[in-house]
């Protein structure tokens, strides 16, 4: 019986394609999806944390404000 449990376990889908890192390109892993270590991911979080991505905003929707008041 332990045997064909092993089995059945080997047979098993992932849950998710691996998909290139983000940030090395590296395929990812399971546990640190969708990074391929805790460096790369720490590297991302440094990246929010610090400003280096933004949303950037049109101008459009500063003079939209102007005009309401």
């Amino acid at each position: 019986m332990a045997g064909e449990n092993e089995k059945a376990a080997s047979n098993v889908a992932p849950l998710r394609k691996a998909v290139p890192c983000p940030i090395c390109r590296r395929p990812s892993a399971r546990e640190h999806y969708p990074f391929c270590s805790d460096r790369c991911r720490d590297v991302d979080l440094n990246r929010w944390l610090s400003g280096s991505y933004a949303i950037p905003v049109a101008d459009d929707e500063a003079k939209a404000d102007d005009e309401d008041m």
